[in-house]
């Protein structure tokens, strides 16, 4: 969604809602019946909710069909306006996907980067689950996510940290439990950005001063690349039973993602056995008929600019009803449209007790856009939606903070006398709890980072800032506590308040991202490394915790004096608290990097594209010739150290890997290349991609003293000599979380399917297992394996 949107509601209409909020009807708490099953809706579920569908459908005019494709203006960031002649009150969409955003009085949970750094899939389910029951109980029938584009091709791409990982399998994964979790708490998943929105940097149209069109950057990707790479955790989030896909702002191929019939109608919906709708992005509709006849089934936020919330201009709306009278679509096309955006609503049994939409709504988008002119003319009470949350959130946090570096286990600390606390990002917030649209391009200055900015940022109702936190400990540990938050004075070499020499220092840094433009610097914001550098000149006992939203270089990484450096993401509100369970010791870390960390940003050779300046309108190319080479791919097939590569994170104790690694085909047929034709197309595919070939079996060992859990990753070679050129030399196949107790001992298996197994075979155009023998890797990240075996298919 674009960052700058226009407030929908006017100044009137805003007085009477806060005239009539006393009538508005009573709110229930949403509880959930039963206890997850941590599935996709049953086929069977699908099929009764596209029965009311139809039934819905047959009742509407074709004017009511019209409006019901077409997004309007309302108290939403996103509204399908109601039939009341039906029971049908509409359909309230809001930003996500860490938070429901512009809302007072909810959770800012852990960024999509922080827990695809968990690598936990029950935290990665529950963060999920208790996001859809935030949004259900504001009122919004639909969350603004999860995001699998961005997947992360480029290490600066300003809303990488939306998403989980430039992994396709690790993205996918998470994209799975998310949008399961969500959905069984009630809230429809909008996945996006569909697809090749891998930049923020034109992103979109613009226009020059003399009133040029210039089209937004084209992402110009093979067949190949699309299929194993970006489409990838697309189709687990389609098998997920996700209810809308997102097209995105970008040209695909030459030709914009929300009106690209081979896109949206081939692939998603054909392909990939898509069931549910085809939403714009906000503002990313750019044609009627095109994109209705291309697979785009509702276009929002309806009106064609931000300064037109009030018009009834349209692409779609009465366009729609000319276009079948004049016969350019079809009705049938119109009523599947109609049957596409409401299936999700009967699945998800929305029809049914759904909450009002939180009266404070209109309130809280008026301040947030300083359209209200001071006193109480609007200040309705916000309902509070968090519940327990935080205690998630702080788990969540924590376990998703890398350790990167731990030299002579300097962590966890153990009793110091004197801490010293340098940096900005220690510091409480002082700007205010919400951004404002749109910060510079390094954020605030004093005060942590707990989220990143754009729409999917988050409106923080209270933090825990790290210097907080640790204060808090140190009065438990009768610990004395000093700190200079401010970076101009570490930068200038100005210690003069600090005494006595503290036994240990922390340094916090940050790196602020945000939509609609992309990160500049690969170094942390605010002076960092100087910061760094002063403070372990004067300190043997430097450690650094970093709170980003993507890759950043560490110059000062191999320092001797910088003993130990956790990586903490974008943590949520309860950050503090969750660095301080680190530091002590209270948790064990476990997380791993979802990414690789390069030792210069020169390790990396995918730059932004970024014409500007350029005139020709269809002049911003961005061709992704680097294929499936991108992230660890990349580092392996230029044969390039990094710092710390993917898949890395330190613990507190020690793990092993009982040999041998034994490997097991789960058929006894003889296997085609390519699977059953006949088979059924359903929810991410043709059915028999999902069939299990393999099973990979092994032991691991907590081998060290304390309790800890480990992340057991499986890595895939495929055949290099019955494989097509640009094949990555491994790729991520599979991986298992578990917590052992000192000396225990756990089995770990792996499944992997038909889909795990193959590569996209251009010219069948279909996925091929090849023939030869596969490497099976099995280890604690990329580099670090302890286990393998071989094993053919064919």
């Amino acid at each position: 969604m674009r960052l700058l949107w226009s407030f929908h509601v006017s100044l009137p209409l805003l007085s009477e809602y806060v005239a009539n909020a006393t009538t508005l009807d009573g709110f229930k708490t949403f509880q959930r019946d039963g206890a997850s099953t941590r599935d996709p809706a049953p086929a069977w579920a699908w099929a009764a909710a596209i029965k009311q569908a139809d039934s819905f459908v047959a009742k509407l005019n074709i004017t009511e069909k019209a409006s019901m494709v077409t997004g309007t203006s309302g108290l939403c960031i996103g509204n399908v306006a109601p039939i009341k002649r039906l029971g049908f009150d509409g359909l309230c969409y809001s930003d996500g996907p860490q938070a429901a955003n512009r809302m007072d009085l909810v959770s800012v949970f852990p960024a999509g980067l922080t827990v695809a750094a968990s690598w936990d899939k029950d935290l990665t389910y529950q963060r999920g689950f208790a996001l859809g029951a935030e949004f259900k109980a504001k009122g919004s029938h639909v969350g603004l996510g999860p995001v699998a584009g961005p997947l992360g091709r480029h290490p600066l791409g300003g809303r990488n940290w939306e998403g989980f990982s430039p992994d396709p399998y690790l993205t996918g994964v998470a994209m799975t439990e998310t949008i399961i979790g969500m959905q069984e708490a009630g809230t429809q998943t909008s996945s996006k950005h569909f697809i090749g929105n891998e930049q923020e940097t034109q992103r979109s149209n613009t226009f020059t001063q003399n009133g040029t069109e210039i089209n937004a950057v084209s992402a110009n990707i093979d067949d190949r690349t699309l299929h194993e790479l970006y489409l990838w955790p697309f189709a687990d989030a389609v098998k997920a039973g996700t209810a809308s896909i997102m097209c995105s702002y970008n040209r695909f191929n030459q030709t914009y993602a929300c009106e690209n019939d081979p896109l949206l109608n081939g692939i998603l919906k054909k392909e990939l056995g898509f069931q549910g709708y085809v939403v714009s992005d906000w503002f990313a509709t750019h044609s009627g008929v095109k994109s209705i006849n291309g697979g785009l089934d509702l276009t929002m936020p309806g009106y064609l600019t931000a300064q037109m919330s009030s018009s009834p201009l349209s692409y779609f709306g009465g366009n729609v009803t000319k276009a079948v009278n004049n016969g350019t679509i079809t009705m049938t096309r119109l009523d599947d449209m109609v049957r596409r955006i409401m299936t999700p609503y009967f699945l998800l049994n929305q029809d049914k007790n759904f909450p009002t939409l939180d009266p404070s709504t209109i309130c809280v988008l008026g301040a947030q856009y300083q359209l209200l002119s001071g006193g109480p003319t609007c200040n309705i009470p916000a309902r509070d939606v968090r519940k327990d949350h935080a205690s998630l959130i702080r788990k969540i946090g924590a376990a998703g903070t890398v350790l990167l570096k731990n030299t002579n286990a300097s962590l966890p600390l153990k009793s110091p006398k004197t801490i010293a606390v340098y940096g900005n990002d220690a510091a409480d917030i002082t700007d205010g709890l919400t951004y404002a649209d749109p910060l510079p391009t390094d954020g605030y200055d004093i005060g942590t980072l707990a989220i990143g900015g754009g729409s999917g940022s988050a409106r923080i109702t209270s933090i825990v800032p790290p210097l907080e936190a640790i204060k808090a400990k140190a009065r438990l540990t009768g610990s004395r506590v000093q700190y200079i938050l401010n970076n101009k004075i570490l930068s200038n070499n100005d210690f003069h308040s600090i005494y006595p020499i503290p036994d240990v220092c922390l340094v916090f840094l940050k790196s602020f991202a945000a939509e609609s433009y992309d990160r500049e610097s690969w170094e942390y914001d605010y002076n960092s490394t100087l910061v760094v550098n002063n403070v372990a000149k004067r300190c043997p006992n430097t450690m650094v915790i970093t709170h980003s939203g993507g890759i950043n270089t560490m110059p000062w990484a191999g320092n001797s004096n910088v003993t130990a450096i956790l990586a903490a993401h974008y943590p949520g509100e309860e950050s503090g608290n969750s660095i301080v369970d680190i530091l002590w010791g209270d948790v064990n870390p476990s997380a791993k990097l979802p990414y690789t960390i390069p030792k210069q940003a020169a390790d990396y050779d995918i730059p932004i594209t970024n014409l500007t300046g350029v005139t020709d309108p269809n002049g911003w190319q961005s061709n992704f010739t680097e294929g499936l080479y991108i992230d660890y791919r990349h580092f392996e097939k230029h044969n390039i150290t990094p710092l710390y590569e993917f898949g890395y994170g330190l613990s507190y104790t020690t793990f092993s890997l009982a040999p041998p690694l034994t490997v097991t085909k789960l058929t006894g047929r003889t296997l085609s290349p390519f699977p059953d034709s006949k088979a059924k197309i359903v929810p991410g595919g043709n059915e028999d991609l999902y069939t299990p070939l393999l099973r990979a079996s092994t032991k691991v060992s907590n081998t060290g003293s304390v309790k800890g859990a480990q992340v057991v990753q499986l890595y895939l070679e495929f055949p290099q000599d019955s494989v097509p050129a640009g094949t990555p030399m491994k790729v991520l196949r599979g991986f298992q979380k578990i917590e052992l107790a000192p000396g225990q001992k756990a089995d770990v298996a792996f499944e992997l399917t038909r889909r795990d197994v193959s590569y996209w075979d251009v010219g069948s155009q279909n996925w091929k297992i090849p023939k030869g023998e596969f490497g099976v890797k099995v280890g604690f990240s990329l580099s670090d394996v302890k286990g393998s075996a071989v094993v053919s298919l064919l």
